[in-house]
């Protein structure tokens, strides 16, 4: 197990509750014990909120709980289920340390709206800092087999950004990201919950990995059939507006280090569902420019040689940048409010940070080893350029021969000078 410091540096880092960053290391691991077991490693399909944060986009929201539809609708068993629960608990106590008391785990076993058996189960843990007892944290389990699994599951790796992650930490049987995009709209529609507008909205901002419109509607349409629900437009969700306005704040501010504004998720909606249903998609921005010699770095894990506090800051900007959330950068004894697009190594081995300053809209740019703090703001942006501080979509994205990709005209962004 890491020790309980890593668990606080990462908290103050992301400005978050130790305790959000301990259940992310905790989902890790159990992932990893599903993975390993025979039983489950392949009639068990991740999916939900969790998988796009672990297997698709490791600069999302955090999140809580673990969703799986079942092949074997045998696995929909309360006996079965502590017996395999027990089992994983050990195998990951044995590796980190973690303990999974068996006494802390309930399975309730239910009839869905089609009579068939569900689960919602909930997994206690003790971590590095979570407190010991019965009032301990647990892990929530949506699992269901009554569901239609259009396009085949990919074998995807798990994002554990710990000291304790091995090597190919672990790879888990999850939905194709079309899958996963498609079962966020119908999710949005059915219960319109603000962690699926969320969802929805940033899946279709990240223009590196947006499928076909064709392609996602096709498997939305198959989903929604099966759920016995039309394929969801713009006039459905406006219906939930105010509970989604309500909600915002108590359902994601605890995930995120700066919770965006509402209304910037809410505004995009007519634009998705415009593309959704055959309309152009929004124009791609340009790259910023790239000086000669200069190397985008796009990586999973940013694990670059400069010193722990600037690894932190980086992972601080980057998180931002990927929720289009500006920062306040110290650098060189004043602040600014900036842009973050991407990150560079120059010819002379600098790594730097490209930016826009948000009051006066110049392009600068910053050696990170002179960044001495970061702050994310609740200042949302609109992209000018193409944010690359996250790799080029998500991980094990299954080809598909019709994906669609939008074509806009490049611009030529300003090169800039290191400066303030």
């Amino acid at each position: 197990m890491i020790d309980k410091r890593e668990i606080l540096d990462a908290a103050t880092t992301f400005g978050l509750n130790p305790h959000v960053i301990e259940k992310d290391y905790v989902l890790g691991w159990l992932l990893w014990g599903i993975g390993n077991h025979e039983a489950l490693s392949t009639t068990w399909i991740f999916k939900g909120g969790t998988c796009l944060k672990k297997c698709f986009f490791e600069t999302y929201r955090f999140s809580e709980d673990l969703d799986f539809t079942l092949t074997d609708p045998a696995h929909s068993d309360a006996a079965f289920l502590k017996r395999v629960f027990a089992e994983i608990g050990e195998r990951i106590y044995e590796e980190t340390g973690i303990e999974f008391p068996p006494d802390v785990q309930e399975f309730e076993i239910y009839d869905n709206p089609r009579g068939r058996k569900s689960c919602q189960g909930k997994i206690g843990y003790q971590g590095p800092v979570s407190p010991r007892g019965k009032s301990i944290p647990r892990i929530k389990l949506d699992l269901t087999a009554d569901e239609r699994v259009v396009l085949p599951p990919v074998s995807s790796p798990v994002f554990h950004p710990y000291s304790d992650a091995q090597e190919d930490f672990i790879k888990v049987n999850s939905y194709a990201y079309e899958e996963a995009f498609a079962e966020k709209v119908r999710a949005l529609a059915e219960r319109a919950r603000p962690r699926d507008l969320y969802d929805v909205v940033n899946l279709f901002r990240n223009a590196d990995a947006r499928p076909g419109a064709a392609v996602l509607l096709d498997v939305l349409r198959q989903k929604c059939e099966f759920k016995g629900i039309r394929v969801p437009d713009l006039t459905d969700i406006e219906l939930h507006k105010p509970a989604l306005e309500g909600g915002w704040s108590t359902m994601l501010a605890h995930q995120l280090p700066a919770l965006p504004p509402v209304e910037t998720f809410w505004s995009e909606l007519p634009a998705f569902f415009a593309w959704l249903q055959g309309g152009a998609a929004p124009p791609v921005p340009v790259t910023y420019a790239r000086v000669e010699g200069e190397e985008i770095i796009r990586t999973r894990s940013l694990r670059l040689v400069v010193p722990a506090a600037v690894q932190s800051h980086l992972e601080v900007i980057r998180f931002a940048a990927s929720n289009r959330l500006c920062v306040d950068l110290d650098y060189q004894g004043s602040t600014r409010r900036i842009e973050a697009y991407s990150l560079r190594r120059t010819l002379d081995g600098n790594v730097v940070l490209k930016a826009v300053k948000f009051e006066t809209d110049e392009s600068r740019s910053y050696r990170v080893d002179r960044i001495s703090g970061v702050r994310v703001t609740n200042q949302s942006f609109v992209p000018r350029y193409a944010v690359e501080l996250s790799p080029a979509g998500p991980f094990e994205v299954v080809p598909t021969t019709t994906r669609e990709r939008s074509t806009a005209m490049p611009r030529t962004p300003p090169a800039a000078d290191l400066a303030g």
